[in-house]
Formats: C-alpha cells, sequence, structure tokens
C-alpha cells in the first residue's frame, strides 16, 4: 500500500471545520466566563452606589444558573444571559458576507452566541408561565475573539467592525451597562381595553391567587415585534 496516498479532500474539510467549531465554543464560553464575573462585579458597584437609596429588595442580584445560564434582578427587571452550546454561520443574506474580514476568510464568519433576553423579575417570582420576554440583543464571537453585537434593527453599521473588535471584560461591561439601562427604560405598557376585556374563570382565579395573567413589557400582555 502507498504511504503517500493523500487523505479525501472530505477529510481536511471535516478536521478544519472541528478544529474551528471548537476553538470558536472555546471563546464563546471564555466570554461568558467573563460576563459573570463582570456581572458579579456590578452587583457589587450597585449595593455600594445604591445601598440606603433605595429598597433591598431592589437591589440586583446575580444567580449562576449552570453552565451557560445567568441572571441579573434589578428591581422590576431581569435579564437572562444565555449561551447556546453549539457554533453557527450566517445565512447569505446577512450583512456579514459584505465585509472584507469574512470575505477574505470565510472561516472566520463561524460564530457563538450568547443572548441577552430582558423579563419581568415577577414573572419568575410567581411562576408566570406564559409571560413573554424581550431579546435585547445578541453577542456573536468568533474564532479569533472577535466580536460584533446584533440588536433587533440589524444593519451593516453594526458588523462593520467585525475586524477589529477583540473580545475583553471591559467590551463586556460597556455592553452590560447599555443592556441594562435599555431594560429599565423598556417600561411596561398598560394592554389595550379591547385585549383584555374578555377573560376565563380559570384566568381571574389565577390572577388573583398568584398575578399569573400573561404580561410582557411592550404592550402590556404580549409583543408585537413589528412594533418595537
Amino acid at each position: 500500500m502507498n504511504a503517500s496516498v493523500k487523505k479525501p479532500n472530505h477529510l481536511e474539510d471535516i478536521m478544519l471545520k472541528s478544529n474551528v467549531k471548537q476553538m470558536v465554543y472555546q471563546n464563546t464560553l471564555a466570554a461568558f466566563n467573563l460576563l459573570k464575573e463582570a456581572l458579579k462585579e456590578l452587583v457589587d458597584e450597585y449595593h455600594t452606589a445604591l445601598k440606603g437609596r433605595i429598597h433591598d429588595d431592589a437591589l440586583p442580584t446575580f444567580h449562576e444558573k449552570g453552565p451557560f445560564e445567568a441572571e441579573f434582578r434589578l428591581a422590576a427587571d431581569m435579564l437572562l444571559f444565555s449561551m447556546h452550546s453549539n457554533v453557527f454561520v450566517f445565512n447569505r443574506e446577512h450583512p456579514v458576507w459584505k465585509v472584507d474580514y469574512i470575505k477574505k476568510e470565510p472561516m472566520n464568519s463561524y460564530c457563538g452566541i450568547i443572548h441577552i433576553y430582558n423579563f419581568l423579575s415577577d414573572s419568575f417570582k410567581y411562576n408566570r408561565m406564559q409571560d413573554l420576554g424581550y431579546l435585547i440583543a445578541r453577542m456573536f464571537i468568533n474564532r479569533e475573539n472577535h466580536f460584533f453585537v446584533e440588536g433587533k434593527r440589524q444593519s451593516g453599521e453594526l458588523v462593520k467592525d467585525f475586524e477589529k473588535d477583540i473580545i475583553s471584560k471591559d467590551v463586556i461591561k460597556q455592553i452590560l451597562d447599555t443592556a441594562i439601562r435599555y431594560a429599565i427604560e423598556f417600561d411596561l405598557l398598560v394592554p389595550p381595553y379591547d385585549q383584555v376585556k374578555i377573560a376565563s374563570v380559570e384566568q381571574m382565579r389565577e390572577e388573583i391567587s398568584y398575578s399569573k395573567m400573561q404580561t410582557g413589557k411592550r404592550v402590556g400582555f404580549k409583543f408585537n415585534s413589528d412594533d418595537i
């Protein structure tokens, strides 16, 4: 048997993609651990600044819910941070493909994702399983530790610095500060009268006993994403 026979090309592709995805996963996990450290530090900073100025129940708390999930509660709001364990590539319509950094090396497009959701604290306190949360942002991190943050209104401007922006704890703290400010300013609205004028006996019993009527921030009981 000839020892110089080359491996099939698809095996090279498998090895390359596998190595890239492993690097992406490790970078994303490291970034998520940095995020959890930053949240703990923020809790201490907020307590120092707010203790005695607001009710103790409104002071922020941090809870680690496992390797891929963490929550930060501040007054009526809760930010839920969730890292996906898989690695993704963008669809062909995404603005990331117009960036030279990706055009030159498509493997740089493989990213891990950290989601930031905003929920009402009471949704979890009263176990209101039908309540809705809102995705504030998604953090994308690639094999070179480059990153960008995507909000609802995606544009090419958000990815233009992908080539030079590198994730760090300082950067994460800036992202967290923006997310917290957004959540605090994103008020719970009274739902339209016609939307809630009819209710079942079961709904009323649950509402009276457990405050369980479905609630979401933007329009009260559910979101209309086109209006956000």
